[in-house]
């Protein structure tokens, strides 16, 4: 073959050369794309947080850190403190992962480690993102009408019967309350965990399963001992990432948390979160009440932050270790 005809290519027609130079032109254009809009991302996100933290300024003048400390909230007198609703939020939401941690990590075990029928595999995903689809609103009118009524007897049970336990004492739950906040949240944020859970599972080799098993171990002793820590990185992973989604939502929170403004130990009796408290007063706000809301919504991002930072170290801390 001619040095003519290896510089073109099989159509006879394009040399090989400019095919070369214009899929590198191709790469480094997408390349530069994809670099402007992952700076436009966080131009977008440091413009959200200079906003909020402008608007949230003249709060945070007058009240500094004694907003985190104070429960007191009186538009009329122009007080305001968010402690109710620093614990309301972070208890709804810890008590979530309760829930949402063994039923999406057994849920992506049942779905990848062939415990499940072919058949029911697909069924089964296919409501896993049909939940993630229900809007937040609509769950929450299934709580009120759906889950207080099933629910308040076995409170009432639970009230009776842990009652000396701070948790669950208080007088007879009758409604809304920190525990059903948390049990919807828990349903919203498992298939976070089970989709991002299932995937890692999915994504390690079938060798460490099968060498466990010829080392004599049991099924379940495979799992348990040699895919879950494969895997932890991707788990915590999406544990940290249904925690970031509990922590923000809005309308279940607003819906059943009872918008009580106090601070309620017992998880049966009614409270409040940050987004509750947001959804709630922003519309009738003043000028200086939507400052306080604004210095709220910065405490969140805040939290929201330093939760981001430490599943980080986690992650990494796991990856270290599995390498």
């Amino acid at each position: 073959m001619t040095s003519s005809a290896r510089d073109y290519d099989l159509a006879g027609d394009v040399p090989i050369e400019k095919k070369m130079d214009v899929s590198r032109a191709l790469d480094v254009g997408f390349v530069r794309l994809t670099l402007v809009l992952a700076g436009f991302a966080g131009i977008i996100l440091i413009w959200v947080i200079v906003q909020t933290t402008e608007a949230a300024l003249p709060a945070m003048q007058q009240f500094g850190l004694g907003f985190l400390v104070t429960s007191r909230w009186n538009p009329v007198e122009n007080i305001y403190g968010i402690l109710p609703q620093i614990y309301g939020s972070l208890m709804t939401s810890l008590v979530a992962l309760i829930f949402a941690i063994p039923l999406g990590i057994g849920t992506a075990i049942f779905l990848t480690e062939d415990f499940a029928p072919k058949w029911i595999t697909a069924p089964i995903g296919f409501a896993i993102e049909l939940i993630v689809a229900i809007p937040s609103v609509v769950l929450g009118l299934w709580g009120i009408f759906v889950l207080i009524p099933a629910v308040r007897p076995l409170f009432r049970a639970m009230n009776q019967t842990l009652g000396w336990i701070p948790l669950f004492g208080g007088p007879a739950p009758r409604g809304p309350s920190l525990l059903l906040v948390a049990m919807v949240l828990g349903i919203m944020i498992s298939p976070i965990i089970i989709s991002i859970t299932r995937s890692t599972l999915e994504s390690l080799p079938r060798s460490l399963r099968e060498g466990a098993l010829a080392l004599g171990a049991t099924r379940w002793e495979a799992i348990l001992t040699v895919m879950i820590p494969a895997g932890l990185s991707g788990i915590v992973s999406s544990i940290m990432l249904a925690l970031g989604r509990a922590l923000g939502e809005t309308m279940v929170a607003a819906m059943l948390s009872g918008n009580a403004n106090r601070i309620n130990i017992s998880l049966l009796q009614p409270g409040s979160t940050i987004t509750a408290l947001i959804a709630s007063q922003f519309g009738e706000a003043g000028r200086f009440q939507v400052s306080a809301l604004m210095y709220a919504g910065v405490v969140l991002m805040v939290l929201t932050l330093l939760i981001n930072i430490v599943a980080e170290i986690i992650i990494r801390k796991f990856q270290n270790l599995e390498q």
